[in-house]
């Protein structure tokens, strides 16, 4: 995937959170990458390979 994603950058899944949304923030960028559910605030770990297999779209930095 070629998509570029920063820290801080505000990212659509493919597949939904338990509360509805499938909006996620990244909160950490390394081997492993940290996200953090807009709506509920859940925060999970994935290795990049996964994340990018799970990654619909890239919206940026809202400021």
């Amino acid at each position: 995937m070629n998509k570029k994603y920063e820290l801080n950058d505000f990212v659509i899944m493919k597949k939904p959170h338990a509360c509805k949304t499938n909006e996620w923030l990244i909160t950490r960028i390394g081997v492993d990458i940290k996200i953090k559910c807009i709506y509920c605030g859940r925060e999970i770990m994935m290795d990049r390979l996964e994340f990018e297999r799970k990654l619909k779209k890239v919206i940026g930095d809202k400021k």
